[in-house]
């Protein structure tokens, strides 16, 4: 049973269409589950800035009945030298679940495995497990399945290449992550996520080719080029860089006719992407950010309620919205 999310490789396939039937569900009737927290508050641990996950999160938390308790790096005792074991175990007596959202992942891993509660990814330098939820969910909704889908990512291979290789091996998706050979995305999660899909019908490559990438695409993925953390001394070096896999005009035509572009947001207009296809008839970029919340949802639910495991929910279940 799925005890934390802390990265897509936690599921199984069948976790990851649970999940995302889930979402649907959620997205239709938002309020379907508005007592399963009722009076319970979640935690949100926030060492960097956020929008969209913070506020999603928070949203998410309320219509499932609870109550968010926002935290950042200043409110707690780990800034003064307190263990993260301890605090987890300190917290796990107070609130139903944590929502962590850091740098390192091994922090998270250290939390959840001394915690007593269920544990969510909501950001770390390697890792954006909830967005990869969001991607997925916003082409499926587009295509209709996402078996055999080709999807090209272009830039830096970081922290959301990362999970997108991860949920698309599991859902048997066909991902191609083009970048500079000092920007590849890290070995060993390529390595595995390459090896599970090729066990479920689907395949990982990475090329420093963007045009062979795109050709014949079903959608185009690009995200900043400088991520929180980056060091700003590197802006020029990585603009230089990655200046050729920069998702334009020339590149979408590439792709195929009915090809989508995806970003994970916020986004830089005029560098790793131009604002024509940003901004363009074929980006479903603000869908995809509207993803985030009923996919959160969905986690926050299966995480905290054993009996939506292998459940659906139907209608005389649910509750009014």
């Amino acid at each position: 049973m799925l005890r934390d999310y802390l990265r897509v490789s936690d599921l199984t396939p069948d976790d990851l269409v649970r999940l995302l039937d889930l979402a649907t569900a959620l997205e239709t009737e938002p309020h379907a589950l508005h007592t399963l927290l009722e009076d319970e508050i979640v935690a949100l641990y926030f060492a960097k800035p956020s929008t969209r996950t913070r506020v999603s999160f928070a949203v998410a938390i309320r219509r499932l009945g609870g109550v968010p308790e926002p935290l950042g790096a200043n409110d707690l005792q780990l800034g003064r030298g307190e263990t993260i074991e301890d605090t987890a175990r300190v917290l796990s007596e107070y609130v139903r679940a944590f929502v962590i959202r850091t740098f390192a992942q091994d922090d998270v891993d250290r939390f959840a495995n001394a915690a007593s509660i269920p544990t969510v990814n909501a950001l770390t330098d390697l890792h954006h497990p909830c967005q990869a939820l969001a991607d997925l969910l916003t082409l499926r909704e587009r295509f209709g399945a996402l078996a055999g889908l080709r999807v090209a990512y272009l830039g830096d291979g970081n922290n959301v290449s990362h999970s997108l290789m991860e949920a698309g091996a599991l859902a048997g998706m066909h991902i191609t992550v083009a970048c500079p050979a000092a920007f590849a995305p890290d070995d060993d999660i390529t390595r595995v996520a390459a090896a599970s899909a090729m066990t479920h019908g689907g395949s990982i490559t990475v090329t420093d080719d963007a045009l062979a990438a795109v050709t014949g695409a079903d959608a185009v993925y690009t995200d900043v080029w400088v991520s929180m953390g980056d060091p700003e001394k590197e802006r020029h070096v990585r603009a230089a860089a990655l200046a050729p896999f920069q998702v334009n005009a020339a590149v979408m035509a590439r792709a195929s006719r009915e090809a989508v572009f995806l970003h994970c947001l916020p986004a830089h207009r005029g560098d790793e992407v131009t604002a024509d296809v940003i901004d363009g008839p074929q980006s479903l970029v603000f869908k995809q950010a509207a993803k985030r919340l009923c996919t959160e949802q969905a986690v926050l639910a299966l995480l905290l309620d054993r009996r939506l495991e292998g459940a659906v929910l139907e209608p005389s279940a649910r509750g009014s919205s």
